[in-house]
């Protein structure tokens, strides 16, 4: 991890919210995947345009570099009971610090205190893997270990975030077509709208195609509950990034191309590596590691330079990153565009490109 660059003194978090109908928030994907609304935006004058996402390859240029996360959601949220007792218990796993450790998110918390023993289950009720709480910690999450590392996986389910209230009967649809590294709790929604087909138009278009790794954590939804912005802490998530994926970025930079993140947090992984660089001729070096990187207004990006993302929670971290991207003002403008057009919003929602 490193210190955060230097952010605008004057942000708050206030600065960041807008309005938004509980009637806007997607609750079910659509169908394809690319036939989502792209709504396009030119950082440099403003001039919103309405697309598809399937119009993406005809927005994109001969030499772009379009960046992926190529992590896959994992079964993070387990049900169960406490042991001697009937009550019944859930977890959501957000971090796995060992082979058998992770830290989680329980209730009710009351059932879960330090030494706490419990049994996962399974949908029809059978034990399949057992735990302990080995500490409280002061945020209110707890430390778990289990009996067995990958015990958990026959009886977890892919979690999807609070605002979805919807079951979603296929739980590859909210995995991206390219996932392939396990390890997050919540997928990177802005790689949810690509399908095979569209991907292989985009490369026939003579446009490269990069995979980087970030787990994502539950930060993505997690409120900044102070207004000072700098008072918010980040928790940190595991990222890694090929000698073959720094060598593509490390050439479009030199050469003068557009690199363009496909989400946020590709870019929270590339501008990671580009700080923790040590090479004078290199933007980025390949590597491994734990980034709680928090970019907000004031940033000075030196990677990323378009991004496709979907519409963000107000007063979140990822709102001020895009903002620190494109600017507070062009991005609360077109967010109050988006709700006046009646865009789908969050995780299953249409697609912003900044460009």
């Amino acid at each position: 991890m490193i210190p955060e660059s230097r952010p605008d003194s004057s942000v708050r978090t206030s600065d960041f919210d807008y309005h938004l109908t509980d009637e806007l928030i997607a609750q079910t994907p659509m169908e394809p995947r690319d036939q989502s609304r792209l709504m396009v935006v030119p950082m440099s004058n403003g001039l919103v345009s309405h697309r598809h996402f399937y119009d993406l390859p005809d927005l994109l240029r001969k030499g772009d570099v379009l960046v992926f996360n190529d992590s896959r959601v994992i079964p993070a949220r387990l049900y169960g009971r406490r042991n001697g007792s009937d009550g019944k218990i859930e977890l959501l796993l957000l971090d796995r610090i060992s082979d058998k450790v992770w830290r989680a998110l329980v209730k009710p918390g009351r059932r879960m205190n330090l030494d706490a023993d419990f049994t996962v289950t399974n949908r029809n009720g059978e034990a399949v893997v057992s735990g302990r709480v080995k500490e409280v910690e002061e945020a209110g999450t707890r430390i778990v270990e289990f009996s067995d590392p990958d015990g958990f996986r026959s009886a977890g389910v892919v979690p999807l975030p609070p605002y979805i209230h919807e079951k979603l009967d296929d739980p590859e649809r909210y995995q991206t077509v390219y996932s392939r590294r396990e390890g997050s709790v919540a997928a990177p929604t802005a790689g949810l709208h690509f399908t095979p087909e569209l991907l292989s138009d985009i490369r026939s278009r003579g446009v490269e195609t990069v995979f980087v790794t970030l787990h994502v954590g539950w930060d993505t939804f997690r409120p900044i509950n102070t207004d000072d912005p700098s008072a918010h802490e980040m928790h940190s998530e595991a990222w890694e990034l090929s000698q073959e994926a720094a060598d593509s970025i490390n050439q479009a930079k030199a050469d003068g191309r557009r690199v363009i993140s496909v989400g946020t947090t590709a870019v929270r992984l590339l501008e990671h590596a580009a700080l923790v660089n040590k090479s004078a001729d290199r933007v980025i070096t390949a590597g491994s590691g734990r980034a709680n990187l928090f970019i907000q207004p004031g940033f000075d990006f030196k990677v990323v330079d378009a991004l496709i993302t979907n519409f963000h929670l107000p007063k979140s971290t990822l709102l001020m990153m895009v903002s620190a991207l494109a600017g507070k003002d062009l991005v609360l403008r077109v967010y109050k565009e988006a709700v006046t057009e009646r865009y789908r919003f969050y995780s299953f929602g249409d697609a912003m490109f900044f460009c």
